[in-house]
């Protein structure tokens, strides 16, 4: 994978970001605050310990920074950074990383060099009031699974 060197790269990049279907979501509102956020991690947990699937959980601020992470035992170790790297993506470019995988899918490979995207389901944008208050991302299993335990989350604001 090469670096994105220019702003026209960085613009062309992201054009293709719409013409894939991946227009812009919802504007963004004041920041998760920790209780929500354990809210949504705690849900999140349940519905993949009914599974009995083994995951990590970020949630993040709309900054993609974070605000609380839970490990279920007996996780995959990698599991830990591409949680918080799917909840990243999906707070500061305001879309489900879905979208990403569904696109590269699609042929649209220049969205490999965008900063930050994960091209892995799992990362939902958390919705407020039609605004963007953070992200949830989920790793552990697959990425359909991942994406289910996440909405899950995100449905418990």
């Amino acid at each position: 994978m090469f670096k994105l060197k220019s702003v026209t790269q960085i613009s062309a990049a992201l054009a293709l970001c719409a013409t894939a279907g991946l227009s812009q979501a919802q504007s963004y509102g004041a920041d998760i605050g920790v209780e929500a956020a354990r809210k949504v991690a705690a849900a999140t947990v349940a519905e993949c310990a009914k599974n009995s699937w083994r995951i990590a959980v970020a949630v993040v601020d709309t900054h993609g920074d974070l605000v609380f992470f839970e490990k279920m035992d007996d996780t995959q170790i990698v599991s830990v950074a591409i949680a918080q790297a799917k909840a990243k993506a999906a707070a500061t470019y305001r879309r489900p990383t879905r979208v990403f995988a569904d696109a590269i899918g699609k042929g649209a490979t220049p969205l490999l060099t965008l900063p930050g995207a994960i091209a892995s389901p799992g990362g939902i944008p958390l919705v407020v009031g039609g605004k963007i208050i953070g992200a949830v991302g989920v790793s552990g299993v697959t990425g359909d699974q991942d994406e289910q335990c996440g909405k899950a989350g995100a449905s418990a604001l």
